[in-house]
């Protein structure tokens, strides 16, 4: 697809083209970057689109498709998932703000498994165009006050100041407060 068909807004093309002129990233890999980017027309052609972060083991990522599927569901909504995007990248936080930057909305499923999106939550509070547009669905656990430490208990009070954390406990939960999301 060549730039003059693209879907994808001239100037979220000319941002990411300007972000990623660095003498670190080559020139084929500004291209293939620019190339997933483009796979996101569906973001574009609906009025919401949710970027769904989480933990990617076999049984969290079912608990992500079923917060996906829940809000893909609405009307003129397109939710998915970082793996969801093509493409070999050498720094996925850099596939992460590029994408983060043309959503919508930033929806974290925080389990305590290992794999979470703890990398993604500190960017997620410390840039204020991210925490603007995210929300947290923060799994609670029964006889355990602090399963996720104090690092990511701090985060979390944050959202929960800004009532954009949402508390579950099972996967019939999890829809529930999925469709409490704006």
């Amino acid at each position: 697809m060549s730039d003059e068909e693209s879907p994808v807004p001239e100037e979220v093309l000319t941002s990411a083209k300007d972000q990623l002129d660095d003498e670190a990233i080559s020139l084929s890999d500004n291209e293939e970057i620019l190339h997933a980017l483009s796979e996101l027309t569906p973001v574009y052609e609906n009025d919401r689109s949710y970027f769904i972060l989480g933990n990617y083991d076999r049984e969290p990522i079912h608990r992500l498709n079923l917060v996906a599927d829940r809000l893909n569901c609405r009307k003129d909504a397109y939710a998915f998932r970082m793996v969801d995007i093509r493409g070999e990248w050498d720094n996925s936080i850099q596939k992460f703000c590029l994408i983060a930057d043309i959503v919508t909305y930033l929806i974290g499923v925080a389990e305590k498994e290992p794999s979470d999106f703890l990398v993604e939550q500190g960017l997620l509070v410390g840039t204020t165009e991210f925490f603007s547009k995210s929300h947290v669905l923060k799994r609670e656990y029964e006889d355990e006050e602090h399963p996720f430490g104090w690092m990511q208990d701090g985060v979390f009070e944050l959202f929960d100041q800004e009532d954009r954390l949402y508390r579950w406990q099972t996967e019939e939960e999890l829809v529930d407060v999925t469709e409490d999301l704006p």
